[in-house]
């Protein structure tokens, strides 16, 4: 661990060439290649500033912003600063924002601590330092940056290049970006991630050390241009990109595959841009083996797709690296940066007081988060999945894994010592799977895992809607692995995406405001359909959130918390038509009083189900049906009209539960239901479990105080048509004090 308090060592040099920040002197005529400045921006002296730093308290003013944007024309430095601020602001997206009143300060600080500690050598610890604009920022232009996930801060970085003339070495300051991708510098990555990163980057925690590709799992040969079976303890490259519709012209089909076998089989002329180009590149690093799904799955085999899918996590957790082709729409696409004239990062950089002084390109999370790639759902699997991952963009190639992250334009790579913070650390894509295993005794932690995961994941789009659950199977896959779920054993851990151990916190999902209220239709007509009480059933967006959700639509997190399981028993009819025992972890974690858990007025409702009477009575069981005891009640529901930052326009929102008892129209609790359902009415509710409690849920003026625990998580259901079988409304809470009042029956729900 590095220290953030730490004492700063003197730097100021003693070379008399370098001025005070301010100098009073008159400048010297620059060189002919040098920017011309205004008279604020000459009166700096850059050499003593990017030297010594300036500390934030005693930043340098620059002027009003407008003033800046004005001189950007006919002052180098202030068009850096306008470059910067309009990029970073999103000021050609914003015409209308006032930024009249704001001013602008320079200060420079530090951009990199080493892993070194303090006390084991004094080595200077601000090593670099980069050049920032102190500004207030308008609200609106906050809630862009934060949309885009672009830099809050507005820097200036010097080349490496001039480095010297600082005083400094080139460490962490910037690197030129061309037109073609540094073949070099990427090798150099890799190498460095492969022989100095360890255990971190090389092993995959969730799979076991004799895990290897089966045999029946293809890949590219590039030096033999072959469709080939992967040979043992393989080293191959993966590929994520987008398809941008079908392929069949250069897909692998079963008509084809004998021929792609031999050398030379695949003919490069029907393959499409991003293709070419990462078989060019891969040749380049000095790979052989390439994983491409259209060419290594054969596209019409049923069979063989199912067995493909079954492993993508070992695919693209044994990759030695993953190759993201996040540059462009679809397949026909080149791949930036690999052939002469694909890519033009349009590095700004000036020459100031005989310094190139550049605008950082956007950090690697931001060109990502712009691309098409990022809202597609197959490339989410891809990215998590993945130990080490090469991306490139229209800006830049940068690399990442589980340790360190690197971009052409920042010399943030190894060369003297390792870096513990960087200007690039933390700016990647993220989301790993998870870097380390996680201890044993917090294997209930995969749920907070899964909730992030299925939030993240549904905001993508998919082609074929019918590939909902397939394209998130090799996450779930490893989940079920490295957390032991089920024994392992995937099938008996998730059914349609859920997670079956945990089924109670599983349910409680909800779908985001402006989510479409339609249901997927599976692509295979014989395909099991997926049940209503399954986020996979559902077209859209979903979320898993605290109750807090309820009384403010910005709010919730990720996390509800069940306290109690309030279903003794859960039952699932199978693809057979069985009905079989789920072993769902009963919660039961109350913190109350004696006298608040003796006056709890819900009781659950016990006794064994009886699947021959059930069977009879409702013949055939349709599989995918989930059978449980609870108790059921009807209530009324009206729109709520107090929820913080709600939209009126969305197709979902908050309603509020309503009972006559004691007083007409008690408020009881909340649900979220599509924004058609008729207000006021009628829903009926069935009891699902218990949780926490936070203000506006229910009226305690009537009904008193909060307690831990005296939420009941209920589901709003409705008869399907034509069925003895209930489907999913919404899921909302009710204050259990409320429930004896409306007359709750004990029932065996078959929920569809």
């Amino acid at each position: 661990m590095f220290c953030l308090h730490r004492r700063r060592r003197k730097t100021r040099t003693e070379n008399p060439s370098l001025h005070p920040i301010l100098s009073n002197h008159t400048p010297e005529i620059p060189p002919e290649n040098d920017a011309p400045l205004c008279s604020t921006c000459s009166s700096l002296n850059l050499h003593t500033i990017l030297h010594d730093g300036v500390q934030k308290e005693h930043a340098i003013p620059l002027g009003h912003l407008t003033d800046i944007l004005d001189k950007s024309n006919q002052c180098g430095l202030c068009n850096l600063v306008a470059i910067v601020i309009r990029r970073a602001w999103h000021l050609d997206k914003l015409p209308g924002i006032d930024i009249a009143d704001i001013t602008c300060a320079l200060y420079a600080r530090e951009c990199g601590y080493p892993r070194i500690p303090d006390y084991v050598s004094p080595v200077f610890r601000d090593i670099c330092h980069r050049l920032y604009i102190q500004s207030e920022k308008p609200r609106d232009v906050t809630a862009a940056i934060a949309a885009a996930q672009s830099n809050f801060l507005l820097d200036i970085q010097l080349l490496g290049e001039d480095a010297f003339r600082v005083g400094r070495t080139e460490e962490l300051h910037g690197r030129r970006v061309g037109q073609n991708v540094d073949i070099t510098l990427l090798k150099r990555w890799i190498h460095i991630c492969e022989h100095e990163h360890g255990e971190l980057c090389e092993r995959v925690w969730w799979r076991d050390a004799g895990d290897v590709l089966p045999k029946s799992v293809r890949v590219v040969d590039v030096t033999r241009m072959a469709v080939v079976h992967a040979p043992p303890s393989c080293r191959f490259v993966a590929l994520s990109y987008l398809w941008g519709g079908t392929g069949e012209e250069y897909w692998t089909t079963r008509a084809n595959l004998k021929r792609r076998r031999a050398q030379g089989g695949l003919d490069i002329s029907v393959l499409p841009g991003t293709i070419l180009d990462t078989i060019q590149l891969v040749r380049q690093l000095g790979e052989r083996y390439l994983w491409i799904d259209a060419l290594c799955i054969v596209q019409d085999d049923p069979k063989d797709k199912a067995v493909q899918i079954g492993v993508m996590e070992l695919i693209y957790g044994s990759s030695a690296f993953t190759i993201f082709a996040a540059g462009g729409t679809s397949a026909h696409d080149p791949l930036p940066g690999i052939r002469p004239g694909t890519r033009d990062p349009k590095q700004q950089i000036a020459k100031i007081q005989g310094l190139h002084l550049a605008v950082p390109l956007v950090l690697p999370r931001e060109a990502i988060a712009s691309s098409a790639w990022d809202t597609r759902g197959w490339t989410y699997q891809e990215l998590m999945l993945s130990r080490r991952r090469i991306f490139l963009t229209p800006y830049h190639v940068h690399f990442e894994c589980g340790e360190d992250v690197w971009s052409e334009d920042v010399i943030a790579e190894r060369i003297n010592i390792p870096w513990d913070s960087h200007p690039l650390k933390y700016g990647g894509a993220g989301g790993f799977t998870s870097v380390r295993a996680p201890p044993q005794w917090t294997d209930h932690i995969y749920m907070v895992h899964y909730m992030s995961i299925i939030g993240k994941y549904t905001q993508r789009k998919l082609t074929m809607e019918s590939d909902i659950v397939n394209a998130v199977t090799a996450l779930i896959n490893a989940m079920t692995k490295g957390f032991k779920l089920a024994g392992g054993y995937p099938d008996q851990a998730f059914r349609f995406g859920m997670p079956l151990i945990d089924l109670e916190l599983a349910l409680v999902w909800q779908p985001t405001a402006n989510t479409s209220c339609m249901r997927r239709i599976p692509g295979d007509g014989n395909m099991t359909p997926w049940p209503s009480w399954s986020w996979a059933a559902w077209r859209g967006a979903v979320q898993y959130s605290e109750v807090s959700l309820f009384v403010d639509a910005q709010n919730g997190g990720v996390s509800p918390w069940i306290t109690q399981s309030l279903v003794e028993k859960w039952y699932i009819v199978d693809d057979n038509g069985q009905l079989v025992p789920l072993d769902v972890r009963r919660t039961g974690r109350m913190a109350r009083s004696v006298e608040e858990a003796n006056s709890s007025p819900y009781v659950i409702p016990k006794g064994d189900i009886d699947a021959q009477t059930l069977i009879t009575e409702n013949a055939p069981l349709r599989p995918g049906t989930l059978v449980f005891r609870t108790r059921s009640a009807r209530f009324n529901v009206t729109k709520a009209d107090d929820v913080v930052g709600a939209d009126p326009e969305a197709n979902y929102v908050t309603y509020s539960i309503l009972s006559d008892i004691p007083r007409s129209s008690t408020l009881v609790g909340r649900v979220i239901l599509p924004s058609s359902t008729h207000s006021p009415t009628s829903c009926e509710f069935i009891v699902l479990s218990r949780t926490d409690d936070v203000g506006g849920l229910y009226d305690e003026d009537t009904l008193g105080k909060r307690y831990l625990g005296c939420m009941l998580y209920v589901m709003a259901v409705q008869k399907m048509q034509g069925e003895q079988r209930m489907e999913r409304v919404g899921v909302g809470v009710i204050f259990e004090h409320a429930w004896p009042n409306a007359t709750p029956e004990q029932n065996v729900v078959l929920l569809g």
